[in-house]
């Protein structure tokens, strides 16, 4: 199941975007993202934390993709094991986001001291937070093996976005894994999509379509002189 925004009533649709979620979020903490993608002209479909059920993440993926009634370019945009995910499908999408990629930890050390700790590490939005609700530490659970290997080169066109204060993916440590642009958020956690500068975030990847539409050379639009 996905969750579905489309684009305003009399606006030609101008691409799809295919949401991944990570570890413990849900589709509905999206919504306030796919509610401002598609109001630009861009489908936006939510999968669920994509850890939970991976086979069927991957299927339902995969059937968008081939979805002849879904306009292009068709890109995946990731979060945490949902980045992982993006970049497991291989060459299928026609760019990728990349968000919030995690670095290895070792399986089982506890960094976040329980739910409390996790939403800390997670954003300072308090609307994030309030959608989030109550729930159990999940950022250190084990990536599953299909996705651990995902990280390497993509010659998709890609956009990685990564808050410059994530304690769980230190900027540091993460930079090396993103392949082609990445854009590090001033003061954003881990939920960089989601975080308190969402509408800055927002307008990044708009952006960043709106070249893609142009040609995967990602031609300039607008530069500053």
């Amino acid at each position: 199941m996905t969750d579905v925004y489309d684009e305003p009533a009399g606006i030609a649709p101008r691409g799809t975007v295919i949401v991944a979620a990570g570890r413990g979020e849900h589709a509905g903490a999206y919504a306030r993202f796919g509610k401002r993608i598609s109001a630009d002209g861009y489908r936006v479909r939510v999968l669920p934390d994509v850890t939970a059920d991976l086979d069927a993440a991957f299927d339902t993926a995969g059937k968008l993709l081939a979805d002849d009634a879904l306009p292009g370019p068709k890109v995946i945009a990731g979060s945490d094991t949902g980045a992982l995910f993006a970049l497991a499908l291989g060459p299928r999408p026609d760019a990728l986001i990349l968000a919030g990629l995690p670095v290895a930890r070792p399986e089982g050390i506890n960094l976040l001291g329980g739910w409390e700790a996790e939403i800390e590490a997670r954003t300072a939005c308090p609307n994030h937070r309030r959608v989030l609700g109550d729930g159990a530490s999940t950022l250190l659970a084990p990536i599953p093996p299909a996705l651990s290997a995902a990280v390497e080169q993509t010659s998709l066109p890609t956009l990685g976005l990564h808050g410059d204060a994530d304690p769980i993916s230190p900027l540091d440590e993460a930079r090396p894994l993103y392949p082609g642009t990445l854009v590090a958020v001033a003061g954003g956690r881990h939920d960089v999509l989601n975080d308190v500068s969402h509408r800055t975030v927002a307008a990044t990847i708009v952006l960043f379509l709106e070249r893609l539409r142009l040609g995967p050379s990602l031609p300039v639009i607008a530069e500053a002189l």
